[in-house]
């Protein structure tokens, strides 16, 4: 008892600071453990410490307490364990269950690192039901009272170690009846944790009640009365402030403007001479929407893009380095504002046609390599000489269109087939070199049969025989673009197909040829 008396005054003279349970936490809860010991008529046990570990009375509780006053609270307190005495006279054991409404008086205010503390209260306890002792199971306790101490570990959570006195309204639990009442001593020990909402607004880490601005916007930056530093003094807190380690006006955000022109000095590329918003701060002498610090022209009206200066033609280069200054309006210039003209041909490029390669004027700067007044990227003939008409390709001769006509009445095919027959392909060689010496000139093959069978059946075959000549000449090299083929079954006859001549004549291949 003199140990704890001691360390109790050593608690009273700490001063550490600490978190504990305040205004801005103030719901405490704690779980506890320890050992009962007992003072009735069968004897006294209190502070005996001669007792065996299966002599001691073990107990549990759990406490909750609310924060009334910096020194001050309450709480609730429930228990649960085994009392009872071991002794010359006698011996008794009971479980109870106890539940304490004590009110606690800090020495210490709530930043003391040590809080030792004495209370009082009281409450009942409910035993186990012993006929042989009483049949009452309910004892009333008036008053508890104690002492006890609180030793922080981290700021939501402290050691507790507590001596708790419980007078009883019954003076013979233990079955004997004694001059005074029945007693109880609870030692303990345990943990609490303080919990609750610390009533913080605006969230800056400095409770309401000592907040004397108490709307800060949340993460912002405050002194120790919680309100938002201002470094620059000008009465414009940092956050809300451009310029916090230079005082200016409120208008400006903070900022100050020595030109008087609106715009903060930070931003005001002309800081020292009046301008306009628009250009931050800079003047605009021609109007043209361009700052004279930035106007190549600075007293002719001119265009943004272009540095203020004018562009009469239009070609995006300023007239004040256009070397062609009428230019058409669409034509492509370089960096003199005159028109490209890749070949040098004198056609610009835009007016040129082969504006890679050098050439007449009259031919819209396209050359032309035969000379046939048809360029070569139109000439189907570029180096043969021939007509406009024929793409500047040359007539095909009257020889070369007989022996075409005669070779189409030369082209045979199997009976009922589309297959031709070898004397056939002996013609149709001589008609592929003809069409290679005549590049230009196309070729319609068209095919005709006689009127005996299904008219489905005859125009289905005309096609076949048709794409079959085609087929064969594409073989010898001649593009498929120059050759049609179109099969008409028996349709324009040229003989009578009554008679067995004129069907034959009627079965027929005719080549026709065009540019």
């Amino acid at each position: 008892m003199k140990n704890l008396v001691l360390l109790l005054c050593i608690c009273m003279a700490s001063t550490f600071v600490t978190n504990a349970q305040t205004e801005d936490k103030k719901w405490c809860i704690g779980l506890n453990a320890g050992v009962t010991q007992f003072n009735g008529g069968l004897g006294n046990d209190f502070y005996k410490t001669n007792l065996s570990a299966n002599d001691l009375n073990y107990m549990g509780s759990v406490s909750l307490s609310r924060y009334l006053s910096s020194h001050f609270d309450v709480s609730l307190i429930g228990s649960k364990g085994r009392v009872g005495y071991k002794g010359s006279k006698g011996s008794f054991t009971s479980g109870f269950s106890s539940a304490l409404i004590d009110f606690r008086f800090n020495l210490m205010g709530p930043k003391s690192f040590i809080r030792p503390y004495v209370f009082i209260g009281g409450g009942a306890m409910l035993f186990d039901k012993n006929l042989a002792i009483s049949n009452k199971t309910v004892d009333y306790i008036a008053p508890d009272g104690g002492i006890g101490i609180k030793i922080r570990l981290s700021p939501y959570v402290a050691f507790k170690v507590q001596e708790t006195y419980l007078y009883s309204n019954n003076n013979k639990r233990d079955g004997v009846t004694f001059s005074s009442n029945d007693a109880y001593l609870f030692h303990t020990v345990g943990v609490t944790f303080n919990f609750g909402n610390t009533k913080d607004a605006d969230n800056d880490g400095i409770s309401d009640s000592r907040d004397k601005c108490p709307n800060t916007p949340l993460g912002i930056l405050v002194d120790k009365r919680g309100c938002p530093l201002d470094r620059d003094k000008d009465g414009l807190p940092d956050y809300l402030d451009s310029c916090p380690d230079v005082a200016g006006s409120a208008a400006l955000y903070g900022c100050p403007d020595k030109d008087g022109d609106g715009i903060a000095d930070k931003d005001d590329r002309c800081p020292d001479v009046a301008g306009l918003v628009s250009l931050q701060g800079c003047p605009d002498r021609d109007g043209d929407g361009v700052a004279d610090i930035d106007d190549r022209c600075p007293d002719i009206a001119g265009y943004i893009g272009l540095k203020g200066c004018p562009d009469s033609d239009g070609d995006g280069v300023p007239d004040v380095d256009d070397q062609c200054p009428n230019t058409k309006p669409g034509y492509k210039v370089d960096i003199h504002g005159c028109p490209f003209d890749n070949d040098n041909d004198g056609v610009v490029n835009e007016e040129d046609r082969c504006p890679n390669q050098a050439g007449p004027t009259s031919l819209k700067g396209c050359p032309d390599s035969d000379g046939d007044g048809v360029p070569d990227i139109t000439d189907r003939c570029p180096d043969i000489k021939g007509t406009i008409e024929n793409k500047g390709c040359p007539e095909i001769s009257k020889e070369s269109l007989k022996r075409i006509t005669e070779i189409g009445s030369k082209v045979y095919f199997e009976n009922n087939s589309d297959k031709l027959k070898v004397a056939s392909l002996v013609q149709l060689d001589e008609l592929a070199t003809i069409l290679h010496k005549y590049e230009a000139a196309n070729l319609v093959i068209e095919g005709f049969t006689d009127s005996r069978g299904e008219d489905a059946t005859n125009m289905a075959l005309s096609q076949k025989r048709t794409e079959s000549v085609k087929t064969y000449l594409m073989s010898k090299g001649i593009m498929e673009s120059r050759l049609t083929a179109t099969g008409f079954g028996e349709a324009s006859p040229i003989a009578d197909n009554k008679t067995a001549i004129g069907r034959a004549k009627n079965r027929r291949v005719e080549l026709k040829t065009s540019y």
